[in-house]
């Protein structure tokens, strides 16, 4: 069995013109939200074996906001930078390609891709993942290679507006 969770970066800074979109910070909802939704999965006794993030600054704060609150090392979050600007099929290939003694796994990732994902390997459809939501897909199969087209079984769906107003 395999869980996977698809998680949005928070809300992001558009305060910074000179700034890169790769470089672009969390804005002070997207550092509020973050710590909150971590703390969600913490209730839930949420524990992945591993954090993958995108490089991108926005992702990779979302990710270190997250782990910081569900008590998973910093330390242990991984950058991939395939995951930035990524499609669903390179989102995908990234997953799959994951070592299967990994059992569980929060990707930190961005839009289209993130909604791409989730609506392509479940029968659950959403519009949007917004920011710092989080998709959770569990799949019946020892590998992550495995990992496909409706395979994946929905178990929730949270996102900071419907905790926080």
């Amino acid at each position: 069995m395999k869980t996977l969770y698809l998680i949005r970066h928070a809300k992001s800074s558009w305060d910074y013109p000179e700034l890169t979109d790769f470089e672009r910070p969390l804005s002070k909802r997207g550092l509020r939200d973050a710590p909150f939704m971590g703390m969600l999965l913490r209730e839930k006794q949420i524990k992945p074996d591993l954090f993958l993030s995108s490089p991108a600054k926005r992702a990779w704060t979302t990710a270190q906001l997250f782990a910081s609150a569900m008590d998973f090392g910093a330390d242990k979050i991984v950058a991939e930078p395939r995951i930035y600007e990524a499609s669903r099929e390179t989102l995908l290939s990234v997953i799959q390609a994951l070592p299967d003694e990994l059992q569980s796994v929060a990707v930190f990732c961005h839009n289209p891709a993130v909604t791409d994902l989730a609506n392509h390997l479940t029968d659950k459809k959403v519009d949007n993942i917004p920011t710092s939501g989080v998709f959770s897909i569990a799949f019946d199969s020892p590998t992550w290679r495995s990992l496909g087209e409706g395979k994946g079984v929905f178990q929730f769906f949270l996102y900071p507006k419907k905790f926080l107003k």
